[in-house]
Order: structure tokens, then sequence, then C-alpha cells
């Protein structure tokens, strides 16, 4: 399979390019400015640790460029609503247009109907897109190792945390996570599929768990299915999720959510 993430992100270098031609930096910052902080992604997180529950932070997700359309019709506000009222931590909505055929208004529709913190799942590139972030509402961003070099992850980072943002860096293999561990966020993903092929495999969270000490939050990310890859995680002291395409499928995205993780 030709290399993904590499397309993704050109394209994504073009989308910048245009969107700060339509609305500047400093116009999304004047936006954010007007808007009530962000809500407690981390804190909502470790609370639910903490209180012995499984943290899930499900994704309102229209499609995915393995998969092709996941969910049709597409109603972000219906689905966060749903995943709310089943026990979801908070959300994530994918914003990227082109090969996940979400887009940034999804961001905020999905966050007013649950009143959940939400994170915006896209290839972050540029601070235009974290000071972007915030001015849509979202209360975190996603950082992806694999995408970006040590002082560019710093950068944005600071950039997010500076407007009142967490962060979740993600991860793949043993590097990627030597690199995330020099960041401040204590919140570090797994992801369980390889974005250069988009093949998937639980052992990857398992190989990579021990890195992580306990003033980090480790979040496992895609190919959680079924009740037996939530128990194995859970045993293995892994007790926060990323999931989504499990739900999109479903006629009820938020009863998915709550029989998955019961």
């Amino acid at each position: 399979m030709s290399d993904i993430l590499d397309k993704i992100l050109a394209t994504k270098r073009e989308e910048i390019a245009l969107g700060k031609q339509i609305l500047t930096e400093v116009q999304w910052l004047t936006k954010a400015a007007r808007l009530e902080p962000a809500r407690g992604f981390i804190k909502a997180m470790r609370a639910a640790v903490a209180a012995g529950k499984p943290a899930v932070i499900a994704e309102v997700k229209r499609a995915s460029p393995s998969k092709g359309i996941l969910r049709e019709p597409f109603d972000p506000e219906a689905i966060a609503k749903s995943y709310a009222e089943h026990g979801a931590t908070c959300l994530s909505v994918l914003t990227d247009i082109q090969y996940f055929k979400g887009a940034p208004q999804y961001l905020d529709m999905a966050r007013q109907a649950s009143g959940l913190p939400a994170i915006r799942k896209d290839f972050i590139i540029d601070t235009y897109q974290v000071v972007q972030a915030r001015g849509l509402g979202a209360d975190a961003i996603l950082l992806i190792v694999s995408a970006l070099d040590l002082p560019q992850l710093l950068e944005l980072e600071s950039c997010a945390h500076e407007l009142g943002m967490d962060v979740l860096v993600e991860v793949h293999d043993d590097a990627e996570m030597d690199i995330a561990l020099q960041m401040k966020t204590p919140l570090v993903g797994v992801n369980n599929r390889n974005l250069r092929t988009f093949e998937v495999s639980l052992d990857t969270t398992l190989a990579l768990r021990h890195k992580v000490g306990e003033q980090h939050l480790l979040v496992t990310e895609s190919g959680i299915t079924t009740v037996d890859d939530v128990q194995r995680m859970r045993s293995h002291g892994v007790h926060a999720f990323l999931v989504g395409e499990a739900f999109m499928r479903a006629s009820s995205p938020g009863e998915a959510l709550a029989e998955l993780f019961a």
C-alpha cells in the first residue's frame, strides 16, 4: 500500500495555505478569545480512571481511508448525544475533509450536543491549525509523532497549552514513544493502527505500555472491537480507550459503547 500518511500531510499543507487566505490566525485567535474556557479533557479522563471506570474517548467519524464510508446518513449531534447518554468520557471528532469526510463544524456541533470535552482529531502540523482548533471550540488537540519532529511537537504543544487546551500525543512504536515522553503532556496514545499501512494489532499497546510511568495516562487507540479486547487491555493496566469504527456501524453508537464497556 502506498504511504497514506505522506499523501494526507501533503494535502494538509495545501489546506493550511488556502485556509490562511480565508481566515487568518489572528482572526481565529479573536474567535477563540470570545469562547468559554476549554473543558478539562485530561481532567475528565483521569476522573473516570480514578473512579475505577474505563475512560472512553468516543469517536465521531464518518469515514476512513481504509474502510471508506462508515456511517450514512451522518448526524454528528445525534451521535455525540448518544455517546454522552451512554457513558462516554470525552469525544474525538474527525475534522479532516478529504480522507475522513469530516468537517470543522462537526466539532462544535458534537461538543454542544454532548456537553463533553472534545478533541480535534486531525493531522495538525502548523500553529494555524492549533489556533483554529480553539476557535472551533476544541478542548484538546491530537499531535501525531510520525508526522512531526520533536521541535515541532514542542512548539505545537506549547501553543495548545497557551490557549488552554490539552494535548494527546500519539505514537506507534518504541522510538516514537521516546520522543513523546519528552513532551509535557501526560496523555499518551498508542495507535494500534500503523498510519503508513493501516494494519492493526493490539499487541502494539501491550509492547509499549511499560515505558509509560504513573504520571502519564496511556490511551489505547484503534482495533478495540470486542469485550474481550477491553478486558485484555484492562488486565494489563490500560484503562483509557479511543474507539470509533466499532460504534459508527451500529444503529445506536451510544448503546454499542455501553455494551462494549459493560
